[in-house]
This record gives structure tokens, C-alpha cells and sequence, in this order.
């Protein structure tokens, strides 16, 4: 028997188990930097098998070693869920009211306790090591503007790597395929908050006010703009706008819109060039007797997977699932911050096909929900990933 079909026997065998810890996870979400349940029941489930477990790393975060020595290989799972109403109607339903794990995190984490298992057990396992990293906080960040990913950095979870991998759910493939692309897969995010500012007044007399709503017009169509006329067209880039709010009542002109949005982008030349331009558009309002005021945050790197990640990646779910095993896929404006991780070290993320039935169930969806049959499947690619490249 091959070390795959070793791991894979050993996967389909513990369908019960990923199936109950994806659960119980569900059933009792906790949002980011709050998974203090969550990392009890991963850390008592690690001890369990005689693991080496450090906790409270990146502050709610569970690092765990089997092995030891180099090379070192990390696999990553995140843990947190969001705010949001689950409408599903099933026996594993969240309990907490408006915290539901829509994103796939709770599966995440139980196919990472089942790689735990597995490879803990593993009679012929390659030297080395291989590190568990149970992050937390991948869907937000702290009051430093931080998510989960640079906290554990920060706090040395990936010190002595050589390389990182990690999976995430995807209902929009179906189960017993992967999606992954070498190079680019997940884009940059920035956000910004502005206010445009004017002279408030009558509705009746706007010869008498310095129209914010009108100054903010031009200054949107200059935002849109960009895109279209400033930024090279073959390179990847968004200015979304999410908000705009002005004025309480129809006949009068407030004094200012606020307005904020979404940036995004692969590259670092064309994400600094997206927000010098966006600075650029808003001083539109000042030329039109306003004034502004912008916030830009910075957030998530663009992900880069690593082509040789990649490529053991791919053969491993190819060996597995055969030669349908890659879903036809391309570059995300989407946004993950394991790209943190896979800049510290080289690193690939892969989407795992979990598609449940006819419906749709789109991320961050009170019916998100997925197919659990696809939990071996993923816990078998990632363990014998991280086996061949302790081999390389």
C-alpha cells in the first residue's frame, strides 16, 4: 500500500470524526480573536494524541508539532466565524444566535485535527516536521489592524519553515475535485473611508451652498474612473464604493457625504498606483470649492502560491482523484490572509470542492452549508502534501 492510500484509508475511516468536529464547531461559532472554545476543543483533541501543544498563540491561536527537525512544513486551518444569522434548517444549525460559520472555517479546522491523526499515527512517516497552525481570525482584525495570520508570524508560529500549505471549501466546485493556480490566486484588499465636505444649506437656494452631494458626484465618477483610464489594462485591479450617505431630509443640502469602499489588486506597483489615484480623484472636491477628508486602511496582501507548492499539490489530488481532479479555475478578487503566511515562506492554497446540492450557497450566506463527504478528501490532500515535501 502506497503512503496515499495509507492516508486515505486512515481519512475515510475518520469520516465520523471530521464529521462530529466539523459540528460541534458549527453548532457553537465564535467570531474572531474570540475562539476560545474552539482552540480548547482543538488542543484537548491534540494532547489526545500525545502532541506537543502551545495555545494563546496570535492570542487565540493552537500550534501543535508532530516530528521534529527540518525540513519543517506547516499546515494552516482558520477558526473563526461571522456575524451572521444562520436561516439553514439542519440538526447542526448554530446555536449562538447571529454567529454562524459560513466560510467553511469549522471544516477547515476538523480536516486539520483529522491531518493531526492521521500523520501522529502514521507508522512510516518522513523525517522532519510538521506543524499544525490553527489560526484564528482570518475574517477581521484587531484594534492594530491586525488578522490572524501576522499575529501567529508575530508570535513565531512559522519560525523554521520551509514551506506553508492550506485549503479552503469550495460549494461552487463539486465534490472529489480541486481548484488552485500557480502565481496569483487570492488579490490584495485595502479599504478607505472619506468624507467630502461642503457648505450646508436650503434645498430651495443651492446657489447659496458649496453642494457636497454634487462635489461627491464628480469625485465618484473620477473614482470610477481609474480603473478605466489610469490603470494598465492588462493588470488586475477594483475601486468598489460600498457606502454613501448624506443628509436626513429632501430639502436640505447637508454639509457633507461620507463614503467609503473596497480596493483591489495583485501586484504592489498597481495597489500603490490605485491609491494615489484615489487620493488624486478625491481632490476633485477641493477643485470644486469642497473639501475631503480620506482614510485609507491597508489590509491583506495579495496570496502567491508558490509553483513548486503548487505543483505537489496538484499531483498529489491527481494521484487521488485522477486526472478530473482539477477543476478549471482562475485569479480571485477575493481576499485571504494566509497570504501572510506564503510570504514569510513559500506557500499554495488550494480550493477544495465541497459543493452540497442544486442551491446556492455562497460564502458569507446565512445557507452557506457544505458537503461533508469531501472532509477525507481534503485531509488526505493536505497530509500527503506535507509527507512529499518533507521528501523534497
Amino acid at each position: 500500500m502506497t503512503t496515499l492510500e495509507h492516508i486515505h484509508e486512515r481519512a475515510r475511516d475518520l469520516q465520523p470524526d471530521l464529521t462530529a468536529w466539523r459540528r460541534d464547531i458549527h453548532m457553537n461559532p465564535e467570531l474572531s480573536f474570540q475562539e476560545f472554545r474552539t482552540a480548547r476543543l482543538v488542543a484537548d483533541s491534540l494532547r489526545e494524541l500525545g502532541l506537543e501543544v502551545e495555545t494563546g498563540i496570535g492570542k487565540t491561536g493552537v500550534v501543535a508539532h508532530i516530528g521534529e527537525g527540518r525540513p519543517a512544513i506547516g499546515i494552516r486551518a482558520d477558526m473563526d466565524a461571522l456575524p451572521l444569522q444562520e436561516a439553514n434548517d439542519v440538526p447542526y444549525a448554530s446555536q449562538i444566535p447571529d454567529k454562524m460559520h459560513a466560510c467553511g472555517h469549522d471544516a477547515h479546522t476538523a480536516m486539520l485535527l483529522g491531518v493531526a491523526r492521521i500523520l501522529s499515527q502514521m507508522p512510516e512517516r518522513p523525517p522532519g516536521e510538521i506543524r499544525l497552525l490553527f489560526q484564528p481570525s482570518e475574517e477581521d482584525e484587531d484594534d492594530e489592524g491586525k488578522s490572524g495570520a501576522p499575529r501567529m508570524i508575530d508570535d513565531g508560529a512559522l519560525d523554521g519553515l520551509d514551506a506553508v500549505i492550506a485549503l479552503h471549501v469550495e460549494t461552487a466546485i463539486p465534490t472529489g475535485q480541486i481548484a488552485m493556480i500557480p502565481g496569483y490566486y487570492y488579490a490584495a484588499v485595502d479599504s478607505f473611508e472619506a468624507i467630502v465636505t461642503g457648505e450646508g444649506g436650503h434645498g430651495a437656494y443651492p446657489h447659496q451652498t458649496v453642494d457636497p452631494i454634487f462635489i461627491a458626484a464628480q469625485v465618484i465618477n473620477a473614482i470610477y474612473g481609474i480603473r478605466a483610464r489610469r490603470i494598465n489594462p492588462v493588470r488586475p485591479a477594483i475601486i468598489s464604493l460600498g457606502k454613501i450617505h448624506a443628509g436626513e431630509a429632501n430639502n436640505v443640502i447637508p454639509a457633507e457625504v461620507k463614503l467609503n469602499g473596497t480596493i483591489r489588486s495583485y501586484d504592489e506597483e498597481t495597489r500603490q498606483q490605485l491609491l494615489d489615484e484615489l487620493e488624486r480623484a478625491f481632490g476633485v472636491a477641493r477643485a470644486l470649492g469642497g473639501d475631503y477628508q480620506l482614510h485609507i486602511q491597508k489590509g491583506y496582501p495579495a496570496t502567491y502560491n508558490d509553483p513548486k507548492v503548487s505543483d505537489v499539490i496538484q499531483r498529489v489530488a491527481q494521484d487521488l482523484l485522477g486526472e478530473n481532479a482539477l477543476f478549471p479555475d482562475e485569479p480571485s478578487m477575493g481576499a485571504e490572509d494566509f497570504s501572510f503566511m506564503a510570504r514569510q515562506v513559500p506557500g499554495a492554497i488550494f480550493s477544495l470542492g465541497t459543493k452540497l446540492d442544486t442551491m446556492h450557497r455562497p460564502f458569507h450566506s446565512p445557507v452557506f452549508d457544505l458537503d461533508e463527504a469531501a472532509l477525507p478528501i481534503g485531509a488526505t490532500i493536505l497530509a500527503e502534501t506535507a509527507c512529499r515535501l518533507l521528501q523534497q
